[in-house]
């Protein structure tokens, strides 16, 4: 019983070191929030033509006051959510993608409070995108093996 007690205990301090694990913990969220963003959100905003572009650039420009570029803004947006997604999850550019979807994602989080709403979704998928600007790729990512310093 001793034996197979400190074999887990052993187990579970190697998953917690941080020489390899916390950089699966990232290629996981890496992962799944390129997919879901990707899937759920970005597709259907890139494909859908500038109609749908123009609604959602009123997002940002109706916060900030300009009256044209709405269909620039709005496919930047979807860009993020879809191109943006892709390179997030393959760790490709994973700071200024991230950067571009919390950006994005914090306009949504805005226009919704501002509607007297509050979207817990753009505001997590901000968060995340957080954690990938601050921790980059990991080492699991392209950007490791492109832009390392050796």
């Amino acid at each position: 019983m001793i034996f197979m007690i400190e074999k887990i205990k052993n187990l579970i301090g190697n998953i917690l070191k941080p020489d390899g694990s916390v950089d699966i913990g990232i290629l996981t969220l890496r992962v799944f929030t390129g997919f879901l963003m990707l899937q759920y959100h970005g597709l259907s905003k890139i494909t859908s033509g500038t109609a749908r572009w123009e609604r959602l650039g009123h997002a940002l420009t109706d916060i900030i006051g300009i009256d044209s570029f709405h269909v620039l803004f709005g496919f930047l947006a979807s860009l993020a959510e879809s191109l943006g997604a892709i390179l997030i999850s393959i760790g490709l550019f994973t700071r200024v993608s991230s950067f571009l979807l919390f950006f994005t994602m914090m306009i949504a989080s805005l226009k919704h409070f501002l509607k007297g709403d509050f979207s817990e979704l753009a505001f997590v998928y901000a968060v995340i995108c957080i954690v990938f600007i601050i921790s980059g790729s990991g080492k699991y990512g392209l950007d490791y093996y492109f832009f390392r310093r050796r």
